[in-house]
């Protein structure tokens, strides 16, 4: 199983998205690895035990994060992005993976990549961690202004990915808003709402972002602007949350002293919160498997988001959302 590692449009650079793609090599016989970069940065990163696992597919172009999307998808054919998507489409890699412009990754994804017959609009899909375990949430970024019949073709995308990926059985469906009530929120969310009561059996209804912590539902369906703020928001709380403890830990002796003895379990919900264990989110609904990792990946996150990778190629997403839609014609 190959997977193309897109090393240039990371924050700490590509030498280290190289080291912790190859780390995933000792997690997986299977894999093998395509980085897509400058050779004369990634060369050294090769070791001799794994270099017949390993090729480079030298560029030095990359797509700025202040690049117009749509424009660096169609006048940079040499950045590291598209020459992924052409191994998508080439057959030489099975799976992409990128920490780059999220903007021009999507846009990869409508020209370069192309969407499953029947679906109207790709969607972003990342993790959220919950007090149930990680749940997902789509669509956090990808469309801003949506139609209720791109929302409830989100849902039928995010129940496949929960159950084929997360096992989770007959995923339980909800649908963010300001209140549980049925009628609450704009016409796009009410339209959205008996949609989803009408088709889907494990619609459980609306979800308040108060409760999207509690985490007792296994998809959450958004539009990309609300689930964008959502996302953040739940990134910005865990992190403030974490450097209020680190302050108040570090206050005092005694409190020094505390946070020895908690060391253990706070480590344990650090981890929850921690974008580097999720591994990335999935573009749902483009005909190839394409993961977006966050932009300050460090080695572990991107030895995540290829294994990430490798586990969403087995689960046989794509298949299963172009079955579905066979089903419906």
């Amino acid at each position: 199983m190959r997977i193309a590692i897109d090393t240039l449009g990371a924050d700490l650079g590509a030498e280290r998205i190289a080291r912790g793609a190859i780390q995933a090599l000792d997690q997986s016989k299977e894999l093998s690895i395509l980085l897509i970069g400058d050779e004369s940065v990634l060369k050294p990163t090769i070791t001799p035990e794994v270099a017949d696992r390993v090729s480079i597919v030298h560029t030095k172009e990359k797509i700025e994060t202040t690049d117009k999307p749509v424009m660096a998808i169609r006048r940079k054919k040499q950045a590291s992005m598209v020459l992924g998507y052409q191994l998508l489409k080439d057959g030489k890699a099975d799976a992409l993976v990128s920490c780059g412009n999220t903007g021009a990754l999507l846009a990869g994804g409508l020209f370069l990549s192309g969407r499953i017959k029947g679906i109207e609009r790709p969607a972003l899909t990342p993790v959220i961690p919950t007090m149930n375990g990680p749940k997902i949430m789509l669509d956090a970024g990808a469309n801003v202004d949506c139609k209720a019949k791109f929302l409830l073709q989100f849902a039928q995308m995010g129940k496949i990915y929960s159950e084929r990926v997360f096992q989770k059985t007959g995923a339980k469906v909800g649908l963010l808003n300001i209140g549980a009530e049925p009628g609450k929120g704009s016409q796009l969310y009410n339209e959205t709402y008996e949609l989803l009561d009408e088709s889907m059996d494990d619609f459980i209804g609306n979800v308040e972002a108060r409760d999207v912590l509690e985490g007792n539902y296994d998809v959450l369906v958004a539009d990309g602007f609300a689930g964008n703020i959502l996302l953040k928001s739940v990134e910005g709380t865990a992190s403030t949350l974490f450097g209020l403890l680190k302050t108040e830990f570090t206050a005092s002796f005694a409190s020094k002293l505390a946070a020895l003895i908690m060391r253990k379990p706070l480590r344990g919900i650090k981890d929850r919160f921690d974008y580097h264990e999720v591994g990335g989110a999935p573009l749902l609904g483009i005909q190839h498997p394409v993961i977006k990792a966050h932009g300050s990946s460090d080695e572990t996150a991107m030895m995540n988001a290829a294994l990430f990778a490798e586990r969403f190629i087995k689960a046989g997403v794509i298949q299963a959302i172009k079955e579905l839609n066979n089903e419906e014609e």
